[in-house]
This record gives structure tokens, sequence and C-alpha cells, in this order.
């Protein structure tokens, strides 16, 4: 390590066990269910809860693999350092990098495209005169500000958005529940499935693959470790419970959603899915006051989103994967500014180019991918020991996971090939920059036993 690379600052550990358990359920709470319940309803059916339920089982059982990798190695970089450890391969380690950063990105466009085009329009009406798109792109120059000022405060933003969006869908399940009270709802919708030009396993399995794009929040707080206190005894507990509560929530929105506006016109309402079950709950209340809810929500997940991939930028350029620059870290504000303003511009070109739906796809297909690797990667590594004690998944559930995840990632999941094209295209972009990175930088040999160090 040269004199200018040991001088270079560390991240600051400010994220205890309740700003990191307010971070996984404020990630994985927002634009999946904000935006994409009428589109899962489209691919499901009534029965709305079945994929939501599936994917947080597959999601879950994933989870386990994260904690045991993130107690033996409590570094920014998740799934990318994990993959370089288990088989060595700096090409794939690159891309399991690029597909983890792309898939935070993608996420939070698909946000910054929700923000502009559901719930401020719902907002504003007729006097929204700007452009839809640059309202995306602002918004995510301002992402980007917040993300600079610091992790602190950006996660005390997510603390005061993740309580305005879990007000939101607290709001849909109350007078949910009230109206089918009150003789409203047909519960009969809750088992129907949509076989229309399809076989129930694909409709529920490309519901179930579209769906865990909503579950996918634990990845981002993997990569927030090197920034938590104590991460290997927090981590598990804060994970497990964050994965809950939203779980919980989701079920709940869904059933109460399928229970009061049938699947034809949730899918056909898109992105205001949730603003028509409440239409049809409680006639009279204020719909501003939950687009308004909607837009704070679908920041939080971009805030969340736009954290992580710039920390994953960082990590990986800590690693001699990508550029050194990429890791440099602001004097003042200790915060990895050259990776924030790498992965915003990211943002800004998906947000002006792709459609909301096939982003949420996109993110859900390259997360699947990276967490069958991760879930491979996990029995691995069970070879290499570590100096402290830290969490261990019982063998059979990465063995599960991996199966699971492989499957939705799969065309036999009902996947629409666009989503394929779209992840073909960014991974591509991948390849030409480890090219243009082998070329100039040269090849770099990377010593697990040093990155451990």
């Amino acid at each position: 390590m040269t004199t200018q690379e040991s001088a270079q600052p560390e991240l600051k550990r400010v994220i205890g066990p309740g700003l990191l358990l307010l971070f996984v359920v404020g990630d994985i709470i927002g634009t999946g269910v904000y935006a994409l319940t009428g589109t899962v309803a489209g691919k499901i059916g009534g029965a709305l809860w079945l994929p939501f339920l599936l994917a947080f089982a597959v999601a879950f059982l994933t989870a386990f693999s994260y904690l045991e990798l993130v107690g033996k190695y409590p570094r920014a970089a998740g799934a990318a350092l994990y993959a370089n450890r288990a088989f060595k391969v700096q090409f794939l380690t690159f891309m399991v990098a690029f597909a983890v950063m792309s898939s935070g990105i993608t996420s939070a466009t698909s946000a910054a495209q929700a923000f502009g085009n559901t719930y401020l329009k719902k907002l504003m009406g007729d006097s929204l005169v700007i452009p839809t798109v640059w309202i995306a792109v602002g918004f995510i120059v301002l992402l980007a500000a917040i993300n600079f000022r610091g992790v602190a405060e950006s996660l005390w933003a997510n603390v005061v958005l993740t309580a305005i969006e879990l007000s939101g869908l607290l709001i849909i399940i109350v007078v949910g529940f009230y109206a089918i009270g009150s003789g409203q709802g047909d519960p009969g919708r809750l088992t129907e499935i949509d076989t229309t030009g399809q076989t129930p396993l694909i409709a529920i399995s490309s519901a179930t693959a579209l769906a865990f794009f909503a579950m996918v929040g634990f990845e981002d707080s993997v990569n927030m470790a090197e920034e938590c206190r104590e991460p290997t005894r927090i981590f598990p507990k804060a994970m497990l419970v964050g994965m809950g509560i939203a779980a919980v929530i989701y079920v709940l929105v869904a059933i109460t959603s399928s229970l009061l506006v049938p699947a034809d016109e949730l899918a056909g309402a898109k992105s205001d899915a949730l603003l028509k079950v409440l239409s049809v709950g409680a006639p009279d209340f204020p719909l501003w006051v939950f687009a308004l809810i909607g837009l704070l929500a679908v920041i939080n997940s971009a805030l969340i989103n736009m954290l992580m991939a710039s920390r994953l930028v960082y990590g990986m350029a800590n690693e001699r994967i990508i550029p050194r620059l990429f890791g440099a870290v602001h004097p003042l504000r200790r915060t990895p500014w050259v990776s924030i303003v790498f992965t915003s511009v990211i943002a800004i070109v998906l947000a002006a180019t792709v459609d909301i739906n096939l982003l949420g796809g996109t993110t859900s297909l390259l997360l699947l991918v990276v967490f069958t690797v991760v879930n491979v990667a996990v029995l691995v590594l069970r070879k290499e020991k570590v100096d402290h004690d830290h969490f261990k998944a019982p063998t059979a559930l990465p063995v599960i996971g991996a199966i699971a995840c492989a499957y939705l990632a799969s065309p036999l999941s009902g996947r629409p090939v666009r989503e394929y094209l779209i992840a073909a295209i960014l991974l591509g972009v991948g390849v030409v920059l480890w090219g243009v990175n082998r070329l100039v930088v040269g090849r770099v040999q990377v010593d697990p036993e040093k990155l451990s160090a």
C-alpha cells in the first residue's frame, strides 16, 4: 500500500442497529409496492398476495447466505467481494459488481420515473407543465447532493421517509379492512389465478419474478457494512426483522387490494393501483394526501439505492477491480464523491430512455442472477476460516436458495424477452469497461489474503 493509499480516510461508522433496521425496512418498502402492485396483479390475477409471499420466501433464503458472508467479511462491496473470494476469477467478480450496481441504479431510476409520472402528476394535475423526464433528472441530481452531504444525513432522511411511507401502507391496510368489515370486497378473488394463455405455474412464477423486485433491500444494507458499528453483531437481527416487517405489510396490502378491486382494474391502473384501492375503500379520503406519501416513498427507495450503488463502486475501487479513482473519498464530507457522480450520471441516462416496468423487471433479473452466485459462494467459502465468531446458515438454505433464484431468473419462469435484452445491454457495457480497464490500467492480480487484511 502506498503512502497516498494509506492516507485515504476511512468511511465514518455512524450506523447503529436502529438506523440499520430502518434502512432495511425503508429500502424494501417503497417503489416495489407503491408503483408495481398493478403490474403484478396483471400477471397473477386475484391471488395477488401469493407472489409477494413467495418472493419473500426466496429472499429470506438468500438473506441467510448474506448474513453468513457479511459476518465473515464485514466490508462494503457485498456480492462482488464474496464472488471474488469464492471463485477468484476477476472477470466474474467485475461482472457481479457491475450487475449489482446496475440493479441499484435501475431500481432508483424506476423510482425517479414513478416520482414524476405517477405521484407528482397526480398531486399537481394540469398545473404540472415541466416534462416528467426533466423532473426525473432533477430528482436524481437532488439525490446525489444528499448522498454527497453524508451517510448520516442520508440515513436520517431515510428515517423520516420510512416513517412516512409506512404510514401510507398502513392507511391502505386500515381503510381496506374497515371497508371489508362494512361488507365491501370479494374474498373469492384471493384464490383466482389468471391462466389466460398460460399455465398456473407460469402465472405464479412470472408474477413472483417481478414481485421479487420489492424484496431486495437487504443487498443494499450489506454494502453499508463498512459504515456500521459492530456489523457482525447487529446485521442478523436487523436484516431478518426488517424483512419480516416488510413481508407482513406487503402481504396485507396485497390482500386488501385484491379484496376491494378486481385484478383487471388493478392492472389497468398500473402504478396508480394503490390510489385506486384507496378511492374504492374510502371515497372521501383526499387522494392528494396519499399521492404525497407515495411521492416521498419513491424518494426514499431511490435515495437508498443510490447510496448502495455508490458504496459498491467505492468498495470495488478499493479491491482494485476498477480504477482507484472511483474510491476517492472527499476529505471534508468523507463520502465517496467520484462514485456518487458516476452512478448518478448512469441513472440520468436510464431515466430518459427506459420504461418503469422494464426497469423493475430488469432489476429483479439482475439480482436473481447475483443471488444465485451468492448462494453458491457461501458454500464454497465454508472452507475458508476467519478468526472471529459469525453467523452460519444451515446448509440446506443456500442450496434451495440457489435453485429458486436460478429458476426465477430463467426463461422457464415466463420472464419477458425484453428484460433479457436490457440486462444484456447493461452487462455488455460492463464488458466494454472491463476491456478498457485492462488496456489502460493493466491486469491487477488480487490476492484474497490481502483483501481480507
